[in-house]
């Protein structure tokens, strides 16, 4: 049932977000989670207790989209990829508390109660959030945005760059909107303007990015919940293993750091091939050896590598698809990773992880670290607006580059002396593949000979 809420809260989410403003649903929403806490231990009722569980998915899905949202609107340009990871960090020290809760409630109403009550006495902190600058401007509240900008010279210089940039931003998204139509126009299909956004899907382009990374939202949550769902049947004590399983969370912090020096593919590969190796070795251990403590560090060690690449997809898909189409691609992959949410319940036995289902949680990631392949790098490039932008993105190109081949020993030539022993002055001008062969043979001689008298330090 929480997961039947998880899913419905995915899907009109963020219209209420929208439509009301991102501070008054996450104000309502934290208000209904702290009593959905608080009521199973007034009327343990097992139809009302389930009918809870179902509300509290949905309220909790809200509370994600609304914080997310808040955070990186709040945030400018340069800082918006921490927002996600302290999020992330605050989830798993709440999973860490969890543990001595659980261990110092003898009985599961006292449970409930420490659980909701905390969360009722910090009811006025969330007084203090503000609303998002972009939906302001967007309902042309101005007067919201004057009280913000006055409170102090800070916040009236941050408020200033936000809303700079989002005009920018959005002067940019309007323009492509307009060279899109007007296109459309020239090229005489008047039938292709009365379709929705969703005509964009047809583009290959769209549609492999779409389709691998719905594969890999599937993919994370059936591994991630998959493990935090049957923690305790490693053979370890179940409050240790629920202390460790938030405590796995918290190296999420490094992640900015990782995403600035390496780029989203290559994070989000290594997160994916690392996490299914982390599970089938996990599945090893457990099969052929009485070593449960090492089955649930490397369990735990595949969950914090897919909690990666669940952080990295959120700032992956935004840069991945166009303008036009870029929140229902983002949505349907969202939807996908909810139904791998639920199906977790099908594919995960009370008694235990099954085998079946560990040789999923570990063969999913590692086919998805291959499809990424098939995704560009988008770490320090614009954001698309167009179908076109994207098709103009580099992809991987599996041709293996000009090599020149000659006998004698083997010399790496630099680029720069490539560039001189070609003659090229233009380099995007026609080459005579001739003499260019002739003069290449002939430098590469020349180098050859000077490496092997030991003269030459400047070819490695």
């Amino acid at each position: 049932m929480y997961m039947t809420g998880l899913l419905l809260g995915s899907l009109f989410g963020g219209a209420l977000s929208d439509r009301y403003g991102k501070r008054a649903v996450l104000l309502v929403c934290v208000t209904l989670h702290a009593l959905c806490g608080l009521i199973p231990a007034v009327l343990p009722q097992p139809v009302l207790f389930l009918a809870l569980r179902c509300l509290t998915g949905v309220l909790c899905c809200c509370i994600n989209i609304c914080s997310f949202s808040l955070g990186v609107e709040w945030s400018l340009p340069r800082y918006r990829v921490w927002p996600p990871a302290l999020l992330c960090f605050s989830f798993s020290l709440g999973m860490m508390a969890l543990a001595p809760l659980a261990y110092f409630s003898h009985t599961l109403r006292q449970l409930h109660v420490a659980l909701g009550l905390p969360q009722l006495l910090c009811l006025p902190l969330y007084l203090s959030i503000p609303e998002s600058p972009c939906w302001l401007l967007l309902k042309k509240r101005t007067a919201t945005l004057e009280e913000y900008r006055n409170r102090s010279a800070e916040d009236r210089q941050c408020l200033d760059q936000l809303l700079d940039n989002e005009l920018s931003q959005s002067k940019r998204d309007g323009e492509a909107q307009d060279e899109t139509r007007h296109s459309e126009t020239d090229a005489n299909k008047p039938e292709e303007t009365n379709l929705s956004d969703f005509a964009h899907l047809r583009s290959p382009t769209i549609l492999r990015r779409l389709t691998i990374m719905s594969y890999i939202g599937f993919a994370s949550a059936l591994t991630y919940y998959g493990i935090c769902l049957n923690v305790g049947s490693f053979g370890v004590d179940v409050y240790l293993a629920q202390f460790f399983s938030g405590l796995s969370e918290a190296p999420c912090l490094l992640v900015p750091f990782l995403l600035v020096r390496c780029g989203r593919r290559p994070i989000t590969m290594l997160s994916l091939l690392l996490s299914g190796s982390a599970c089938i070795l996990s599945l090893l251990v457990s099969r052929f050896c009485e070593l449960p403590s090492v089955g649930m560090a490397l369990a735990l060690l595949g969950k914090f590598c897919m909690l990666t690449t669940v952080f990295v997809s959120m700032l992956y898909g935004i840069e991945l698809f166009p303008t036009v189409i870029r929140l229902k691609c983002v949505g349907l992959v969202s939807l996908c990773y909810r139904v791998g949410c639920i199906l977790n319940t099908l594919v995960s036995a009370a008694g235990g992880i099954p085998l079946a289902a560990m040789v999923v949680y570990g063969s999913g990631p590692i086919i998805g670290s291959g499809l990424c392949l098939l995704l560009p790098e988008t770490s320090g490039s614009p954001l698309p607006d167009t179908v076109e932008d994207c098709e103009r993105q580099p992809t991987l190109s599996l041709q293996p580059p000009a090599i020149l081949c000659c006998t004698g020993s083997s010399v790496d030539i630099p680029v720069d002396s490539a560039a001189a022993f070609l003659g090229e002055k233009d380099p995007k001008g026609p080459l005579d593949l001739p003499g260019a062969l002739a003069r290449a043979a002939e430098t590469r001689a020349h180098l050859t000979d000077r490496h092997a008298a030991g003269t030459d330090t400047g070819v490695v």
